[in-house]
Order: structure tokens, then sequence, then C-alpha cells
């Protein structure tokens, strides 16, 4: 079978991984293999796969960095972005709808923690992996999830109880991955539960749902705090209400309950969301994710690393915070350390599997100008021991 270069490489690669959560500075398959050796041949690609910085590069980064975080927002402007931040993002998916991200075809390649691990849904995994397409760069400035103060609370009964742990440690088997609670809820009768917060348009949901048609036993989870996402991704001719429930949800109000019980969830889905949110609520929203979590499942983090081309660009009195930045439209991001990323999840009580920095080379080529990308990513798991205060 004749396939191109960099496909064969990657199914070679794909035969070497021994198991699906790897750890250490640079996973074997993901964060792409299109390696720059030559730097003459720097504009015969858009984008090139983990760049190393030279002691230049960082020092002019930290140089923009300290001069357009030298004049800081008033406070009292600061006050409205926090307390006005769902009427952002609601004017900015008014104004975009789902035309401004595309879909994430790289998301099952990064993450193959995502999908049950029966052999129908690694097959189509391995499919998308030979169809994976670059990164688009608009893809980039994701600007997911925003956290608000808005004060509204969800409608519905406060959260469920949910079963002590325990009960889900048999994570072999199908039996114990159901819900013991004799309850009805979305997605109770499933063996496989994604949550994706921060789920925008859908740029995420609807490849993995298409991905998972051919698994019924899996169920996705999808919330945005702004109605206007949740209204285009319920619209969306691919949503399927028998498989995936989208709902309205402030992840920074712990009252808010989930149309859920806590401990069920093997995977969460935390792409470009984080950064959204304030520095000082970071660490409660991810304390609250955990608990969703059953031992032994996954939270998968992908965020704004610094200095990355996005926090260099903000002109002065556009700083909110150390890192933290507000765009013209409202939208807030921050940019994060592997340090901080560690911190955060490890405090939460989650073991970290990956946490590396994802460095890229973006090129324009018609210009002749080259961009640094970065990103971080982590994999984090829940124990599967109990933990006895």
């Amino acid at each position: 079978m004749n396939v191109i270069w960099r496909n064969s490489v990657s199914c070679l690669r794909i035969k070497k991984v021994p198991h699906r959560y790897q750890s250490g500075s640079h996973p074997l398959v993901p964060l792409g293999s299109r390696i720059l050796t030559d730097p003459a041949k720097v504009f015969e690609h858009n984008m090139w796969d983990h760049m190393k910085w030279s002691k230049e590069d960082e020092a002019a980064a930290r140089k923009k960095v300290m001069e357009n975080s030298a004049v800081r927002v008033l406070l009292e402007e600061q006050v409205k972005y926090e307390s006005e931040a769902s009427k952002y993002w609601d004017t900015f998916y008014k104004i975009h709808k789902n035309k401004f991200f595309k879909d994430r075809n790289w998301l099952l390649r990064e993450f193959p923690e995502i999908l049950p691990t029966d052999q129908k849904t690694k097959e189509k995994a391995r499919e998308l992996s030979w169809d994976y397409v670059e990164t688009n760069a608009t893809d980039c400035f994701s600007r997911m999830l925003c956290h608000t103060m808005s004060g509204k609370k969800s409608s519905g009964s406060s959260g469920s109880q949910s079963k002590p742990e325990s009960d889900f440690l048999n994570l072999d088997s199908k039996e114990h991955r159901k819900v013991p609670l004799k309850m009805e809820f979305p997605g109770s009768k499933a063996t496989f539960r994604i949550l994706e917060v921060g789920c925008g348009a859908g740029n995420s949901v609807f490849p993995i749902l298409n991905t998972l048609q051919d698994t019924p036993e899996s169920f996705l989870y999808c919330c945005d705090f702004a109605s206007r996402a949740v209204e285009l991704v319920k619209s969306h001719s691919s949503y399927r209400a028998a498989q995936c429930c989208a709902f309205i949800h402030d992840i920074c109000d712990d009252g808010s309950p989930y149309p859920f019980p806590d401990g069920i969830l093997d995977v969460i889905l935390l792409v470009f969301v984080l950064s959204s949110i304030h520095p000082d609520r970071m660490q409660g929203v991810v304390n609250r994710l955990s608990k969703l979590l059953k031992p032994g499942g996954m939270l998968l983090f992908r965020d704004y690393g610094r200095y990355d081309k996005t926090q260099l660009r903000f002109k002065r009195g556009h700083c909110l915070s150390e890192n933290f930045y507000v765009r013209g439209d409202g939208t807030r991001a921050y940019f994060f350390t592997k340090g901080e990323v560690h911190n955060i999840f490890c405090m939460a009580g989650l073991d970290e599997k990956q946490n590396l920095v994802d460095r890229r080379l973006q090129v324009n080529r018609k210009k002749q100008v080259k961009i640094h990308r970065v990103w971080v990513q982590g994999k984090f798991q829940k124990p599967l021991h109990l933990l006895t205060s």
C-alpha cells in the first residue's frame, strides 16, 4: 500500500507505544513529526514541531512581556470584565457563530484517551490519525469557555449523591463501569462517559461524536456558560441527543449542579478553557472537576504557554495581572508555565501522566515571517486508590 512518508512514520511510531497514558517530555505519536533540521528550508512549510528557542529568542520574549504588562487595566474595569464575562462570550458567538474556529481534527491524535478501548474505536482512531491534518493556526487562538460571576444558578435539583468511589475500582468490568445508583440521567446507561468543558460551538464535540457513532455505550457531555454557544451545538446537524448532552454551565460556580452525579466520568477534556478564567479561581475549578472523575479517569489539558505569540502581541494597557490579559472583545487569556500546570492539577489530587511544553514555529511564507507558538499539554489521572482523611 502506498502511503505518504509522514503517515508511514506515524504508523511505525504507533506500534511502539506501549501504553495509552504516556509521560515524560515528548510522547512518541502526538504533537506532530515535522522537524526542522535544515534552517535553510524553514519556509518550505507553514509549521515546524518541537522547536528549540535560542537565548536571544527567550530574552526578547521576556522583554516584550515586561513592556506590555507595565501598564495594568484599572481595577474597576477588571471587575467589569469579571462580572460580565458571559456577556462578552455571548457577543462573541453572536458575531462569529460557528465560523471562527475549525474542527479540531487533531484532537484524537493528541488525546487517544478520549476514546474507549474497544477494538472498533481503536481502528477508527487509527484511520483518523492517518487522515490527520495540521492544526489550523486560527484554531490555536481558541477562546473557549470563560468563567463568570453572573450569579445565575442552573435550574433543577442540586447534584445527586454519588456512590463511594470503591464501587468503581474494578475498571475492567463493564458491570462496575455502569452507575450503581438507581437513578436516571442523560448517559446513565453508558459505560464510557466524556465531558468537554467549554465546548464553544462544538469544534471538539463533533469530531468526537463522529468517532463514537459506532460505540453506543459511550456518551459525551459538553458544557459552556455562553448560552449562544450551547444553542449552536444543539442546532448542529450532527448533534445526537441519544449520545450527547449539551448544557449551560458555569464551572466557576461550585454550587451549580451537573446533570450527572460525581465520580462517573472516564475523561474530562479541558482545552483552551482554563486560560480564560481568573487565576484566583483556577484551582477551585480543577478541584471540582476532579470530583467528577471516577478512579482511573483522565483529565486532558491543553492551553496557552508562557511567551506564546498571542501573549507577545498584546499592547500596553491590556494586562489585567501577571501573564493575564484582556482582548479587545472583552474575553481574557492567561499564559501558563509547565510548573504552574503541575501544581494546579496535582493539588487537585490528580497524578501527572504527561506535562510538556509544545513549542512550534509558525511560518508566513509569503511575508517571510517566523512566529513562535507555545502551548502546554498535560494528562492527569485520578488515583485508583482511595485517600483517607
